[in-house]
């Protein structure tokens, strides 16, 4: 353990911690993805562990991203009131030095999108946002399955960082299903992702704390959901968002509008794939007063429009990410039980690796399962919490 100590002044209230912080004897203060929100809770922490400092062990790359910007600063010759005010933004610079590494680091991605989402006003939202929506673009390129995967697997991890990890599934939803399926120009397929990125802009923090929260919602916290869609297009407007589709995508993405794709707007199209991809990812993901759909429940979810009837756009997006997509756990008739790597073929016969046998115990190293074959048929889906095993998300990327 190499602990170096950092002032109190560089921690960023409001946002999660891209390291964890420790004391001066070692003793973990808050872990890799905390947030402190308040000045005084900072203090506490101090007062607890004498001093706050960083294990450059185990934060490696993001330590050395922030020494390198102070020693920046310092060169440049920057008064000591712009050093002090220095925030740790180190694992989204860190980030963007690895972005053409492989496999992409999704946990800092993660990151970095939640300290984006929650802190729009900052004056570099524009690059600092095009930037995020870039590596998800590129790694929906190279890997979709891939993409699709981590993302769904983080979704059911824990709801801290709800609100920006359903932002980027659901952006990387509707490229696919943009990309792949309706076969639109690539500029509408950047278009929606946008949307999809940013549909939440005006209350990623609030979203952020119902995930968390048990007791029914405050009237304020209602309002504030209610209207989230229109302030979130107002906040892009202000932040110098110009482009109309984007804009109009994201004020309607929670209109009842069923019927006929082809009598829609194109933004109207836009907006019900957003509200559609919004649907079947919300119900993932677990919430301290629930928990997540089955994935078959939350494709069904997006299938049926409000009428009860089949949603065109619901019925592109079950067609393209199939009813057991990457990052779903299933029960084969062979009574195995994998996780869901890579689409197949059809809807309902993806790629499985095995992690335990007929009898319930681990297979040691994931078996593949072509489920096409009757032997290894999907008969049913497994809740994450009833996974006897648990990868690692590198593992499991690796074998997409």
């Amino acid at each position: 353990m190499k602990l170096v100590t950092l002032s109190i002044d560089s921690i960023q209230l409001g946002q999660p911690l891209p390291f964890a912080l420790r004391g001066s004897d070692g003793t973990l203060l808050a872990q890799k993805g905390f947030v402190i929100r308040t000045r005084e809770e900072l203090e506490s922490l101090v007062a607890r562990g004498r001093a706050l400092c960083v294990d450059t062990d185990e934060s490696g790359g993001s330590h050395r991203a922030y020494l390198a910007q102070l020693q920046r600063m310092l060169i440049a010759d920057t008064n000591l009131g712009e050093i002090a005010a220095m925030k740790m933004t180190a694992a989204e610079q860190d980030s963007r030095a690895r972005a053409d590494r492989l496999p992409p680091d999704w946990p800092e991605l993660q990151l970095r999108a939640t300290q984006l989402l929650r802190s729009p006003m900052a004056g570099d939202f524009g690059a600092r946002f095009q930037a995020v929506h870039d590596e998800l673009t590129r790694h929906v390129e190279q890997n979709p399955d891939a993409a699709l995967l981590a993302l769904i697997h983080l979704s059911s991890q824990d709801p801290r960082m709800y609100s920006a990890t359903h932002a980027m599934l659901v952006s990387c939803v509707c490229m696919v299903v943009a990309r792949e399926m309706l076969r639109w120009p690539e500029e509408r397929v950047q278009q929606v992702g946008r949307a999809g990125l940013s549909m939440n802009l005006a209350m990623t923090e609030l979203q952020d704390q119902l995930a968390l929260q048990a007791p029914p919602l405050t009237t304020t916290q209602i309002t504030g959901v209610q209207d989230h869609a229109a302030r979130s297009e107002a906040l892009l407007r202000q932040l110098g968002v110009t482009d109309p589709l984007w804009l109009e995508a994201v004020r309607t993405h929670h209109h009842r509008m069923p019927g006929p794709l082809a009598k829609k707007t194109e933004a109207q199209q836009m907006a019900r794939l957003v509200q559609r991809a919004d649907i079947f990812a919300a119900r993932l993901a677990p919430r301290v007063a629930r928990l997540p759909m089955p994935v078959t429940a939350a494709m069904q979810a997006c299938y049926y429009d409000e009428e009860h009837q089949v949603d065109e756009m619901g019925a592109a997006v079950v067609k393209t990410l199939g009813v057991y997509p990457p990052g779903a756990f299933v029960r084969l008739a062979s009574q195995e039980v994998g996780v869901v790597v890579r689409r197949g073929t059809t809807a309902t016969t993806p790629r499985v690796a095995v992690l335990t046998n007929r009898d319930g115990m681990p297979t040691g190293e994931p078996i593949p399962r072509e489920t096409g074959m009757p032997p290894w048929k999907i008969t049913g889906v497994v809740a994450f919490k009833d996974v006897r095993v648990k990868l690692p998300l590198e593992r499991l990327l690796s074998l997409a």
